[in-house]
């Protein structure tokens, strides 16, 4: 694995009750790139991107990361995992190091809001939210948790479709901003294409794909 290589996949496979998912999957990220795999629902890019995390284990093949740690991985999910019991800032405050300050916390909250477009969200109850505010929302916690890698489950598709767009902007800009690695899987080319510095295509990554997940 080159120096510049944060994470290589190599000839991986999954498989339930012996039926496979995929077979011999082989790619790597680089630092500061953001990869996007294109592939239809149901092909296994959820089961990728839990493998990655430490969520599903590997029965064949391997993952390496570079200087990357498990602990520093972060995961957006399809819908965002959001409790109601707390408010904006406090679902917030989650992805926060304990080492900081209450006031500074609150500072860097309202900073991070900003830039996704909520300034003025901190006190919000999340039933409050629209699906593009709460999932913006779930997007700044997981950067405040500095991960060196960030894996994103098609957090979008359930968005409209501008709403969709304008996110997957915003997020690449962050992405950018913070120095931070990621895979985007989505089953939308355009979407790949706004966020990612390289898009993959999920037949393109391995022989013998299985469409069932």
């Amino acid at each position: 694995m080159s120096d510049n290589t944060v994470l290589t996949l190599s000839r991986l496979s999954k498989k339930f009750a012996e039926k496979y998912v995929f077979e011999n999957m082989s790619f790597q990220v680089h630092v500061n790139e953001i990869v996007a795999i294109i592939g239809p629902s149901g092909c296994g890019k959820s089961t990728l991107l839990r493998m990655i995390s430490g969520l599903e284990s590997i029965e064949e093949g391997s993952i390496h990361f570079g200087e990357i740690q498990m602990d520093s991985i972060g995961y957006i999910f399809q819908k965002p995992v959001l409790y109601p019991h707390l408010n904006v800032e406090g679902n917030i405050t989650l992805g926060i190091s304990e080492k900081l300050s209450r006031k500074e916390k609150r500072m860097l909250i309202k900073s991070e809001l900003k830039t996704v477009g909520l300034e003025g969200f901190s006190s919000r109850k999340i039933e409050t939210l629209s699906g593009g505010e709460a999932q913006r929302i779930a997007v700044v916690r997981a950067l405040l948790n500095n991960p060196k890698l960030l894996l994103l489950d098609e957090p979008f598709s359930a968005l409209d479709l501008p709403t969709r767009r304008k996110i997957a902007e915003d997020t690449r800009s962050i992405l950018k901003s913070k120095n931070i690695q990621a895979i985007h899987v989505t089953h939308d080319p355009e979407e790949a294409s706004i966020i990612a510095d390289r898009v993959l295509k999920w037949n393109d990554l391995f022989p013998g794909l299985d469409e069932e997940e």
